[in-house]
């Protein structure tokens, strides 16, 4: 018998492979991302006990403000509310949207939460962009339920710092406004009307998106597992809805008390197409009080196309006046009040329409 001396023909395909891992490897993790971690133990604990604190406030009839930030006011006022991961990159014409008058003052405050792992400017004392505006904040991940959580912190301390904020709307560092304060404010307290304003608030609707004809929502629904949502949300009680929101205090209350559906969307996903703050907030409003809310938001974000679940980004050039009177036009009652999504460099081209276009009304 001859033993053959010739390799195996085996050993180059099994040393390709051997030297194939690494790069298999590398393409795997970034076609399947690793879930973001789940939300601490200590995390729970702090907003728990910072909820409380907002809810029990809230039920004393002798509450005063927190800090410097609130202060009794005869008027009602609108709390806004930056959810940010970056710095601030539109605050100049946030500036001039909020000092538009002078009068404006006291009609609104602004609360900050910044993901405390980015390093973000601090505007001098003077700004209403200052760090005295900054929120207690944890870092948060897209496409988990920590973005629910900086929302509700924001929604709490609003609530605990001033008794006088009525309506709470969030917006996001890539959003702009398009319509000037004294507009915004009028169009949701109806002060043109022949009615006084003052604390009528309660009667208002929160303006939240709330879509139940989706063709994602199935595969949505179960991104955390098949029947996982259940006893909690059945099918038909999901819903989608805009990351972005403009809640009555009445219903920022209820918020940050709610438990039950909050035990299920804090839940990690197993699936890419999950975003929980999507959906955590028109699915508990749906169902706690649906007829006090609008069903629809007041942010314009273009959809049309959409890349890694991203809106379109606009750009300089697509920027003109034409571009921010076709962003205010709604199929409902009221116009949109905010846009995004904008990339950073149309922060001076914003600028140079603002005091003829965007806040002139």
């Amino acid at each position: 018998m001859i033993l053959s001396s010739s390799p195996s023909p085996w050993i180059p395909t099994l040393l390709l492979l051997l030297l194939s891992l690494p790069i298999l490897f590398l393409f795997a993790s970034h076609m399947f991302p690793s879930p973001p971690p789940p939300i601490s133990f200590p995390d729970e604990l702090d907003d728990l006990s910072l909820f409380r604190r907002a809810a029990a406030a809230e039920s004393n009839p002798t509450h005063k403000p927190k800090s410097r930030l609130g202060s009794t006011n005869s008027k009602p006022k609108i709390a806004f509310l930056f959810l940010t991961n970056s710095d601030l990159q539109f605050a100049p014409l946030w500036e001039k949207f909020f000092n538009g008058s002078k009068s404006n003052r006291n009609l609104y405050t602004i609360y900050i939460h910044a993901d405390p792992t980015v390093k973000t400017k601090v505007k001098p004392a003077g700004s209403i962009f200052s760090q005295d505006r900054f929120v207690p904040a944890k870092k948060t991940h897209r496409a988990a339920a920590t973005l629910i959580s900086a929302a509700r912190r924001l929604l709490a301390t609003a609530l605990l710092d001033d008794p006088s904020n009525a309506f709470f709307t969030l917006i996001s560092q890539h959003c702009i406004p398009l319509h000037s304060f004294q507009f915004f404010y009028n169009h949701l307290f109806e002060v043109n009307s022949h009615q006084v304003a003052e604390l009528r608030h309660l009667k208002y609707k929160s303006f939240i998106e709330i879509i139940s004809k989706d063709p994602n929502r199935w595969e949505r629904y179960n991104a955390r597992g098949k029947k996982v949502m259940l006893p909690e949300v059945t099918f038909d009680k999901f819903k989608v809805g805009s990351q972005f929101f403009t809640l009555t205090r009445r219903h920022a209350l209820m918020v940050i008390q709610e438990r039950r559906l909050w035990k299920k969307f804090r839940l990690p996903c197993l699936r890419r197409a999950c975003y929980p703050e999507e959906h955590y907030f028109p699915t508990f409003l749906s169902m706690a009080d649906a007829k006090g809310c609008t069903g629809y938001t007041l942010t314009h974000v273009n959809w049309t196309d959409t890349v890694n679940g991203h809106p379109h980004t606009y750009i300089p050039s697509e920027l003109s006046p034409g571009l921010i009177y076709s962003l205010r036009q709604s199929i409902f009652v009221q116009p949109y009040m905010f846009a995004r999504k904008f990339s950073p460099d149309c922060l001076q081209p914003l600028m140079d329409m603002a005091d003829d276009v965007i806040f002139r009304d």
